[in-house]
C-alpha cells in the first residue's frame, strides 16, 4: 500500500537563488524503508523538512493516505504530527542543553496526549527502555550522555507518538562507526516490531545499502534514478549514480 506520495515538489530559496527541490516525485510503500542518497547540499534534507512542513514550497503535493498536507489547515496538520516524525541528523544539537531527558519525552505527551503526571511518567520510561536505555538516564542532561545515547533519546523522542512514518535524516553521520551499527540496529528492529516507514537519508552508500529496501539518488535538488537496493547497486544506469558507487568503493578501500 502507498503511504506517502510526492509529486512535483519545487523549493527555491529566491535570496541565494537557489533551486533546492527541481519538481521530484516519489512514492513511499506502507511498512518499507526508502533510502535517499546524494552528496552534501543536494537538497535532501530541504526535501526531508518540505515534506512534514516544516518549510513552505512554491509548488506540488504530498499525499499521505490520499490527503494533502500541503493543502491541510494548519490545526489539521498539527492532529496528524503524531503519525510522522523525525529523527534529526545531530544528537548534540537536537536536545535542549538545559533540558532533562524525562521531560524532553514527557514533553510530547503534554502536547499529544491528554494523560494524568503519573501515565506520563510511566510512557516516558517505557519510550526509554524501547530503545535501551533505563530509569537512570530520567534525570540526567544531554551534556552527560554520549553521541550514541543522545541520538537513543532522540529516537525515543520520535517514537513517543506512537508514529507510523518516521524520517532518519542522516541519523547515524556524526556517531562512531562502532556505534552507528548499534543505532542502525536499534532502528531495523523497531521497524519490523512496531510495522514503521522509514524515509532514511544519508550519503553513506554503505549505510543505505545495509537498511533499506528501495533507494532514490538525488543530485542538484532533482531525483535522476529509483529502485531496488540491489538493481541500484549492480546495475547503476544514470552517470551519476555510477559515479557515486565508484567513489564509495574507492572511499572502502
Amino acid at each position: 500500500m502507498e503511504l506517502l506520495k510526492v509529486r512535483n515538489l519545487k523549493k527555491v530559496f529566491p535570496k541565494h537563488k537557489v533551486t533546492a527541490l527541481d519538481g521530484v516525485d516519489i512514492s513511499i510503500l506502507k511498512g518499507e524503508i526508502c533510502g535517499l542518497v546524494g552528496e552534501s547540499g543536494c537538497g535532501k534534507s530541504t526535501f526531508a523538512r518540505a515534506i512534514l512542513r516544516l518549510i513552505d514550497v512554491q509548488d506540488g503535493s504530498v499525499l499521505y493516505k490520499g490527503q494533502d498536507l500541503l493543502k491541510m489547515p494548519y490545526r489539521k496538520m498539527r492532529g496528524l504530527r503524531k503519525s510522522l516524525q523525525i529523527i534529526f541528523q545531530d544528537p548534540y544539537t537536537s536536545l535542549d542543553p538545559r533540558v532533562k531527558i524525562r521531560k524532553t519525552i514527557e514533553e510530547v505527551f503534554i502536547v499529544h496526549e491528554n494523560l494524568s503526571s503519573k501515565e506520563r511518567k510511566r510512557r516516558t520510561l517505557e519510550t526509554l527502555e524501547m530503545v535501551g536505555l533505563g530509569a537512570t538516564y530520567l534525570e540526567r542532561l544531554p551534556s552527560e550522555l554520549s553521541g550514541g545515547e543522545r541520538q537513543r533519546v532522540g529516537i525515543a523522542r520520535a517514537l513517543a507518538t506512537e508514529p507510523e512514518f518516521i524520517i532518519c535524516d542522516e541519523p547515524v553521520s556524526s556517531l562512531d562507526i562502532s556505534v552507528q551499527a548499534q543505532i542502525l540496529n536499534l532502528l531495523m528492529d523497531l521497524q519490523e516490531r512496531k510495522n514503521l516507514t522509514y524515509l532514511f537519508i544519508s550519503h553513506d552508500l554503505g549505510v543505505v545499502g545495509s537498511i533499506c529496501d528501495r533507494v532514490t539518488v538525488m543530485r542538484k535538488g532533482r531525483f535522476v534514478e529509483t529502485g531496488l537496493c540491489e538493481d541500484i547497486f549492480t546495475s547503476p544506469k544514470h552517470e551519476y549514480t555510477k559515479n557515486l558507487l565508484n567513489a564509495s568503493r574507492l572511499h572502502l578501500a
